[in-house]
């Protein structure tokens, strides 16, 4: 891994880290690497990449983003890159520190906070709306979502993905483009909690009980009850990410 893609604040690592390997491509390669190559090549394409790195805490808080070494990273040229890296700090993912120019983003502690308040209050209001909403097809969606997650426990990672996509089809079945809309921009700067709280012990097997309750109210049509559902767990996930960001010490004052 290239030197500027760790922490800024670990410098002595920064010295002894080994320099990432090219990705090499087969020139006979089938039309559909040609097709992927072409979308990764793509701004939105690099933009993807790079959300991806940064969601899944290859590229945590801090880290220096140097566009020639990005497009290294990703085998596609540095325009792209600087587009996507455009794009990223308009959305208060990257930000220009001195000494170190492009860096991903760190969020305070009272960032935090108020991102967990408001993500409490929009996944309640999604679940509420759901309950009113949602087709027999829907529901039974989420059920089986909930019955497949029972065997990723010992998978954090995996679950992860698959807790993203069950809130994401929550608010689908809520019916309010404007709420879809806030929820999404809300999600981009979770991106910068890297990593997941779904890792901490028994806090995997507790998510799904929480999804599991949610659901329940979604499918009795019981609005109240899926709305509580939905704020106590954004409520304990927040818990478990101030457990674990306190002993790591990732959020700042």
């Amino acid at each position: 891994m290239p030197d500027s893609f760790k922490p800024v604040q670990s410098r002595k690592q920064m010295h002894g880290s080994a320099a990432g390997a090219n990705v090499h491509h087969d020139p006979d390669c089938n039309a559909e690497h040609r097709r992927m190559t072409a979308s990764r090549s793509s701004a939105s394409g690099a933009y993807d990449l790079l959300l991806t790195e940064i969601e899944n805490g290859r590229l945590p808080p801090g880290t220096r983003l140097r566009e020639a070494e990005l497009a290294q990273r990703f085998d596609i040229s540095r325009t792209p890159v600087r587009e996507a890296l455009k794009r990223l700090e308009l959305q208060g993912l990257v930000q220009h520190e001195p000494h170190h120019g492009a860096v991903v983003a760190a969020l305070s502690y009272g960032q935090v906070a108020e991102m967990y308040l408001l993500r409490e209050v929009l996944e309640g209001t999604a679940a509420r709306l759901a309950a009113q909403h949602a087709t027999a097809v829907e529901i039974g969606v989420l059920q089986r979502m909930v019955e497949g997650d029972q065997d990723l426990t010992a998978d954090p990672a995996r679950l992860a993905q698959t807790n993203r996509q069950f809130h994401h089809q929550v608010r689908d079945m809520a019916r309010n483009r404007y709420l879809n809309t806030a929820l999404e921009t809300l999600r981009l700067s979770l991106a910068l909690l890297a990593g997941t709280t779904l890792g901490a012990p028994g806090r995997a097997a507790r998510s799904i009980e929480e999804h599991a309750a949610i659901v329940a109210g979604i499918a009795g049509r019981d609005p109240d009850a899926a709305e509580a559902a939905a704020r106590a767990h954004i409520l304990n996930a927040f818990r478990t990410r101030i457990e674990l960001q306190g002993r790591i010490g990732r959020l700042t004052p």
